[in-house]
């Protein structure tokens, strides 16, 4: 029996100006362009941030930081944990502070990675839309306290310009945040190019993933989603099918279900776990992260690479790999804009994409012609199964759409890498 996620889906669960966001201290800064705040109350419990976050369905510990996607546009996948104190600066200028979750030296050692020898010459993308007016200098203060180098790093717009910048826009820019944290925690030797969609809409984000890789970015990382759509292959072919590029994707942050782009059969879709340390030779454990995104899309194809795989879905299923995305194992981030120059500790599969974007440039140039979203189902040796846990209900017949279990499964893909032989040709 195929399971499939209703088209639409996101659509139907709210436009933005139907969503009240949380106004967590007074003396807010203004109001992000693109997305309707109501006025609201603190959300008891939550940590004091400087800004707007919006409630998660069921969760009290963690808000998003964007609104829910229109039809036709995306929403940014970043959550901020807000059951932890925030630090407004470090207790030492160069060290990331105890409690605002995992640093570079944390991901490297989860993930066995190469990070310090490997990457340079690399450039990684990010895509994103709006702009963050305090990107380069939030990045250089979360590479001087993590001990990494001074970053080669860029802004352009969505024509590869470096001005005009698009409106600024507080969610979006702390999801900008958490992406270039993400990219410089995993390959601090890789270039950096940040491109800045003109907004949220799909078309407009496509045409920035276009613009990367004109730029000569071998790796791009989409840390946003929207509901599936029939448009869906149109896009693919205008925006995301890039042989010989690595093109990584967020699975979504809303438990069991789809989203493109992660659903296209042209990106490497990311899922999220939970990860923990642990007393064994690897030193973490992972399992799966409830809120991750799977399942079988509605309307983009199955890759050849997964054939025999996740045989339920007649069409494409979600994930390929994963990596950390649960808040409540999240990573730091530095983020001033909109929050008053704090270090917050976030999650969501927004996390993970960059992180296999980052994953991928370590390993080296993707072969000319290629698909790298196949690469992994080369090497599962080379990557950590993630055998529990669960992102939500699907079919006693089908449990690998959305439970951990031994080899490929729904929310976890293959596995998280294990040093970086699954991410190359």
């Amino acid at each position: 029996m195929t399971s499939t996620t209703p088209i639409g889906r996101w659509a139907a669960r709210g436009a933005a100006a139907g969503v009240t966001a949380i106004a967590l201290v007074t003396g807010l800064s203004a109001v992000a362009t693109g997305a309707a705040h109501a006025s609201a109350k603190p959300n008891p419990g939550t940590q004091q941030v400087t800004g707007h976050l919006y409630p998660v369905a069921g969760q009290h510990d963690y808000a998003a930081a964007c609104a829910r996607a229109t039809a036709g546009h995306a929403a940014c996948l970043s959550l901020v944990r807000t059951n932890v104190t925030p630090h407004r600066r470090a207790a030492h200028p160069n060290a990331i502070p105890a409690g605002v979750g995992y640093g570079p030296a944390d991901l490297q050692s989860a993930y066995a990675l190469p990070s310090s020898t490997a990457g340079a010459g690399q450039t990684v993308a990010v895509v994103d839309a709006f702009s963050n007016p305090d990107i380069a200098s939030d990045l250089a203060a979360y590479r001087s306290a993590a001990g990494l180098p001074a970053a080669n790093f860029r802004v352009v717009n969505q024509n590869g310009q470096a001005s005009p910048l698009p409106a600024t826009n507080t969610g979006w820019g702390m999801e900008e945040s958490l992406d270039v944290d993400m990219v410089s925690a995993i390959c601090p030797n890789c270039a950096i190019i940040l491109v800045e969609a003109n907004d949220n809409s799909m078309s407009n984000l496509g045409a920035a993933v276009n613009t990367a890789v004109s730029l000569g970015a071998k790796f791009v990382s989409n840390s946003y989603g929207g509901g599936e759509s029939l448009s869906d292959p149109a896009f693919d072919s205008q925006f995301f099918n890039h042989p010989g590029v690595a093109v990584t994707a967020s699975a979504g942050d809303s438990g069991f279900g789809v989203e493109y782009p992660a659903a296209s059969r042209f990106v490497t879709a990311v899922g999220g776990t939970s990860l923990t340390r642990a007393a064994t030779t690897r030193g973490w454990a992972e399992t799966v992260w409830s809120g991750t995104g799977s399942g079988c899309s509605a309307v983009d194809a199955k890759p050849s690479w997964q054939a025999g795989v996740a045989t339920q879905c007649a069409r494409r299923a979600n994930n390929d790999v994963s990596a950390v995305a649960d808040p409540n194992t999240g990573v730091a981030v530095y983020d001033t804009f909109g929050t008053g120059g704090t270090w917050l500790e976030v999650g969501g599969t927004s996390a993970s994409a960059p992180i296999i974007a980052a994953v991928y440039a370590l390993a080296g140039a993707p072969t000319v012609g290629t698909s790298p979203a196949s690469y992994p189902y080369a090497h599962t040796a080379s990557l950590f199964d993630v055998t529990s846990g669960s992102n939500g209900r699907c079919s006693r017949a089908t449990p690998v759409l959305c439970k951990g279990q031994a080899a490929y499964d729904g929310p976890t893909g293959l596995g998280t890498p294990n040093g970086t032989a699954a991410f190359h040709g």
